[in-house]
């Protein structure tokens, strides 16, 4: 195990303990629950883990719950914070309300982030529908609906390299659907997408979910967000999914409108 920092009773000091503890951090939030699980997702010894993890405890950034490390609530007041500081969101809010009470499923807001798209903000619908989607989660950029809309001014080879590797990291998870489109299909899919401004997500992210999606335009015109509708296929029909595709576009161009984006 490589510990450059592992004499005994030496704690950790400098940027190297800031980037462990952030990787402490992240590898909670992955699922890891132990000393051990975090010291092998982060490779450090037992002792330095321990270290780590007692600081991040007693700070409010971890706590034991029955004896499984879990995020603690100072993360909470911190995730809210900077989401609030960010323009985008404060710009949103208002017309994602508006669209959620006007439709009565969820509503999405999110960005890229590499070959994710990170969700912003959610807006639960009036039906009682639950979905894997929360804030600060990722996905597949290729296989989301917001995802694919913050694709459409991208060059087809960088969509072909999406696609690819969202299928490479969703084959295999349960629960989700493994008989993605061919390539082509997808890329021909994505065409009409493109020309047409919006994108729609057929169960491509979750089964038995679909979704519509609008980009959301900065002052200079690039994307740089995207929204959706989504809701269970009882409520959403392919037909739905057309007749919201106006008022999801209309609301995608008011938030660019308001970050500084005029239509040509």
């Amino acid at each position: 195990m490589n510990d450059n920092n592992s004499n005994k009773g030496e704690a950790p000091s400098g940027a190297q303990a800031l980037f462990r503890g952030l990787a402490v951090l992240e590898a909670v939030a992955a699922g890891a629950d132990s000393l051990a699980q975090v010291g092998a997702a982060i490779g450090c010894t037992r002792s330095t883990t321990h270290r780590l993890v007692a600081a991040l405890t007693q700070a409010g950034y971890l706590r034991s719950d029955g004896g499984r490390l879990i995020l603690g609530s100072h993360l909470i007041a911190l995730g809210y914070q900077a989401r609030e500081q960010l323009p985008l969101t404060g710009v949103a809010r208002p017309h994602l309300q508006r669209l959620a009470q006007h439709c009565g499923d969820t509503v999405h807001l999110g960005v890229r982030e590499g070959g994710d798209v990170l969700y912003l903000d959610k807006l639960p619908g009036s039906r009682g529908l639950e979905m894997r989607s929360r804030v600060g989660l990722r996905m597949p950029l290729a296989l989301t609906g917001v995802g694919k809309a913050l694709m459409l001014d991208l060059a087809e080879g960088e969509w072909e390299a999406l696609y690819g590797e969202g299928v490479a990291r969703r084959t295999g998870q349960p629960g989700l659907r493994e008989d993605f489109l061919p390539w082509a299909d997808y890329r021909a899919r994505l065409r009409r997408h493109a020309a047409e401004g919006y994108a729609l997500d057929l169960e491509e992210n979750e089964l038995g979910i679909r979704c519509v999606a609008a980009p959301i335009r900065g002052a200079d015109g690039a994307i740089v967000a995207a929204l959706s509708v989504a809701s269970a296929i009882p409520y959403m029909p392919e037909a739905r999914l057309h007749e919201l595709q106006p008022e999801v576009t209309a609301c995608a161009r008011a938030i660019s409108r308001e970050l500084g984006w005029s239509p040509a």
